[in-house]
């Protein structure tokens, strides 16, 4: 079979199937638990929830997971180092490689670190700046008297 004609098979065999894929656009209407409207929906509780659980797993790592500092000498070197050095002295390639082992850990841990007082500090100015917002969204929904804006007029500016 020559190429332009393989091409042309080809071609129209792709044309075949694209016409019988699905295109999603949009979710069905109806079904099990159907909203007209789908936002998302996170409590102050939530998120002061999530951020007070990476708070305490930031604690629980900071403490327990240093094993560079673990059993410390007067020098500052930590148990698992100071047996990389050991083990080194003896011109042991395990020891190097245990120092390795434990560059690489307290790399991860402080990465995991670094992650929960994001995850923790970015949920708590969440709280804060999604509070400022409600209550600069209040305040623009008030006449200069305080009394509230009718709601006709606030369906004025949804259309």
């Amino acid at each position: 079979m020559a190429f332009d004609s393989e091409w042309k098979e080809l071609v129209s065999s792709a044309r075949d199937q694209q016409s019988a894929g699905t295109r999603i656009n949009t979710a069905a209407p109806g079904g099990e638990g159907s909203h007209a409207h789908r936002d998302l929906v996170v409590t102050q509780d939530d998120l002061g929830a999530v951020g007070h659980e990476a708070f305490i797993l930031h604690g629980l790592l900071h403490k327990h997971a240093d094993i560079a500092g673990a059993g410390s000498d007067k020098n500052g070197s930590g148990s698992t180092a100071q047996a990389a050095q050991e083990l080194s002295s003896h011109h042991m390639a395990m020891g190097g490689e245990l120092l390795t082992a434990l560059s690489v850990w307290t790399s991860q841990v402080k990465t995991v670190l670094q992650m929960c007082a994001h995850i923790s500090n970015h949920l708590d100015y969440s709280k804060k700046s999604y509070r400022e917002n409600d209550v600069q969204i209040e305040a623009s929904f008030r006449r200069r008297d305080g009394s509230a804006v009718p709601v006709s007029e606030i369906a004025k500016l949804v259309r």
